[in-house]
């Protein structure tokens, strides 16, 4: 199982429009870059829901239900099918993220602003010790 980062501007959709529908298509991707880590996740994958934009932080956790396919939308996109599966809290910041040193090599760190890509094991890690309820 892979995990993913999946950004949103929670102003168009956020976190919490996900949790209330439950699964949504993730559409709306163009960067070349983050539409190959579309194509490369596969059901089961999860997915760190992140917040751009003036929070700037994960805020939740999903789960990948679909395969990749072509965005009927958009012949340069692809898309999947993503379901919520809990919130993160607190939100684990942009700011907590940088700070910390040990992602500078990271897209989200590097690439402010790829939209999807993949995380690092280093982070699952990180993310295991400060959340262990979360049972990445």
């Amino acid at each position: 199982m892979r995990y993913f980062l999946m950004k949103t501007d929670p102003s168009t959709y956020s976190a919490a429009d996900l949790e209330r529908e439950g699964r949504t298509v993730w559409d709306g991707v163009t960067n070349a870059q983050a539409v190959r880590f579309i194509r490369e996740m596969k059901k089961g994958d999860r997915a760190f829901l992140y917040h751009s934009g003036g929070e700037s932080a994960i805020v939740a956790l999903g789960r990948i239900v679909s395969a990749p396919r072509p965005d009927p939308g958009n012949e340069k996109s692809w898309v999947v099918d993503v379901e919520f599966l809990r919130r993160i809290e607190p939100p684990v910041t942009f700011k907590e993220i940088k700070q910390s040193g040990l992602f500078n090599d990271w897209a989200l760190v590097r690439q402010g602003r790829l939209s999807t890509m993949d995380v690092p094991d280093a982070f699952l890690d990180w993310m295991r010790s400060r959340y262990p309820a979360l049972k990445l």
